[in-house]
């Protein structure tokens, strides 16, 4: 359909003004809702071949193409905008089309391997709000870009290493007494998450009796034990130090077991676990490399520096005095083991924008490096989430963890279904596992359908609601579908001579822009454009369903065609959920 129409325009503009365009310079848009048409071409960049006015332009092209291309039932001019309107029949074959396709939407003719690394939480504390973020955004990524054809690996980088890591041994070590999670009755990562925001309050207490005995917050801060101890447990741990390294295995695999929960519950999976413990050695080689090279600097005491003041930066540390590493180092080991094991052409981090700066010096360390993958290196940057009452901060303990926010989604969703009163034919069984479609299913909408550069308010409440821009509502809109397919068992056949009703019209359009919107969402790698798809498939539907009779329409074909509307509308909305990790709901 929109081959013939620049096939036509070409034509147009070879017979009409004697020059020649190709099909990559002749864009052809989606009308403006407020216009009359379907398809809009836009003439203001052609008056230089013209030389005629807008208007004068749009209207000896539209003439032109109407006569030519039969599906063209009218055309109209907005100044510079030449709109067409499709015949009834063009739109039932459409549809037609759109039915017989076995997967919907067309594949990128330019596949590519893409890494996409999410989550990346620490071991010292259980995922929390802001990772919920992190985890549905990169595993919707991935099934955007999977499902439009790219080759794609889904990687997490566990921080397993560093000082923050030491902090939560350390507080375990003094004030456990071989706590369990079994004996503690809670999961791993939850108990160890306790024990570092007790050396929170350990540092803060010893820091204040410091202070209180005249010496400055400086001083206080330097002659911390607390701090030290953690500072000389990190050194013996990068030595090996036996004991310690039997308590670091011990603590890491209760909070690896407490993740794993927490991932299946969300419903995020990765192709390969990445540990910093595994690769902070391969990065301190590679600044040895680099240091060798004339590359990097070395300072006094001992730390390696890179000098990025020419790029308009800083001078930044690669390795401290002590020998011990910075993130900068294992994500420099990590950038190397990633491309040894997938050789990808572009390697995808996302992380919130706290990190700009980091990963943007990441890149100019790798180009300078010589490394063949350095361009590839792309930080996908999403805003914050935060609560009404402001920034979590995870050393004092104010965090909504993530199990916790899913807990309190699916009361939720049980509370609003409840009041709802749309239990009816469910068992005990069934209505649980509603709540918690439905309440997962909020959670995501929520935080996808906002641009990922955004940042975001999160107020459970506001996120389920029957009715509006919610998960729910798109939910309720699937169960409608299904609902009336059930009464439905016949085979669907299209009768291209029916008069079509506006909303009939406006959802096979709608339809018909899939392909637009899910090469947009790659472009973009943005959730939020399929998120906006979505809402705006079930409000069309919805607006179909209140104006059109379907199961009970006056005649056969029309009802076909109905179904036809249904059975297509829970095909996208269904794919289009997958797409941002929602489940859809038989029945509610």
């Amino acid at each position: 359909m929109i081959q013939e129409i620049k096939n036509a325009i070409k034509e147009a503009f070879a017979s009409e003004f004697d020059h020649q365009l190709t099909d990559d310079e002749i864009k052809i848009e989606n009308t403006n809702p407020q216009f009359e048409g379907s398809f809009t071409f836009v003439v203001f960049p052609y008056l230089r071949v013209t030389r005629k006015k807008p208007e004068e332009t749009a209207e000896i092209v539209g003439t032109f193409v109407k006569e030519r291309v039969p599906e063209i039932a009218s055309f109209n001019v907005v100044k510079g905008f030449l709109n067409f309107a499709l015949t009834d029949a063009s739109w039932i074959a459409v549809m037609a089309d759109l039915l017989d396709q076995s997967e919907l939407g067309s594949k990128t003719t330019s596949p590519q391997k893409v890494l996409v690394e999410y989550s990346s939480p620490n071991t010292n504390k259980p995922l929390h709000l802001g990772h919920v973020r992190n985890n549905l955004l990169g595993y919707s990524i991935a099934q955007i870009l999977a499902y439009a054809g790219h080759e794609v690996n889904k990687v997490n980088l566990i921080n397993d290493r560093g000082i923050h890591i030491c902090k939560s041994m350390l507080a375990y070590q003094k004030l456990a007494n071989n706590e369990t999670p079994e004996s503690a009755g809670i999961k791993g990562d939850h108990l160890i998450g306790k024990y570092y925001v007790e050396f929170d309050k350990a540092h803060k207490s010893e820091l204040s009796d410091l202070m209180a005995n005249g010496k400055t917050e400086e001083e206080a801060k330097a002659s911390s034990r607390w701090m030290k101890e953690a500072r000389e447990m990190l050194n013996k741990w990068e030595n090996g130090d036996e004991e310690i390294m039997k308590l670091w295995n011990q603590l890491n695999n209760w909070v690896y077991e407490g993740f794993d929960v927490t991932y299946n519950r969300m419903g995020v999976d990765f192709n390969t676990f990445y540990k910093e413990s595994d690769t902070y050695l391969l990065g301190k080689e590679m600044v040895q490399k680099g240091l060798k090279d004339g590359l990097f600097f070395q300072k006094d005491d001992g730390s390696v520096w890179i000098d990025l003041t020419d790029e308009g930066l800083d001078e930044k540390l690669l390795l401290r005095g002590d020998g011990t590493s910075v993130y900068m180092t294992q994500d420099m080991g990590t950038c190397e083991l990633k491309y040894q094991d997938y050789g990808m052409d572009k390697s995808m981090y996302v992380v919130g924008n706290e990190q700009d700066y980091h990963f943007k010096v990441l890149k100019l360390i790798m180009q300078k490096m010589g490394k063949t993958y350095a361009d590839g290196i792309f930080h996908m940057s999403y805003g914050m989430v935060e609560l009404p009452e402001g920034k979590m901060k995870t050393r004092e303990g104010k965090v909504v963890d993530a199990d916790d926010l899913m807990d309190e989604m699916h009361a939720t969703a049980k509370q609003r279904t409840l009041e709802q009163g749309k239990t009816e034919g469910l068992s005990d069984t069934e209505l649980e596992a509603l709540y918690e479609t439905l309440g997962l299913g909020a959670l995501k909408y929520f935080l996808l359908k906002v641009d990922p550069t955004k940042r975001i308010v999160f107020n459970p409440e506001e996120s389920i609601d029957f009715q509006g821009n919610t998960g729910t509502f798109i939910q309720y809109t699937y169960a409608r579908c299904q609902s009336i397919l059930r009464n439905w068992s016949e085979e669907t056949s299209l009768d291209v001579a029916i008069a079509l009703e506006d909303s009939e019209r406006d959802l096979i359009a709608h339809f018909f822009q899939f392909d637009s919107k899910l090469e947009e969402a790659c472009r973009l790698y943005s959730p939020a454009t399929v998120a906006q798809y979505l809402y705006e498939t079930a409000k069309l539907y919805n607006s179909f369903y209140n104006q059109c009779s379907i199961l009970k329409a006056e005649t056969q074909e029309i009802k076909h065609l109905r179904i036809a509307l249904t059975q297509m509308t829970a095909r996208m909305l269904k794919l289009c959920g997958e797409l941002l990790g929602m489940k859809m709901p038989n029945k509610m």
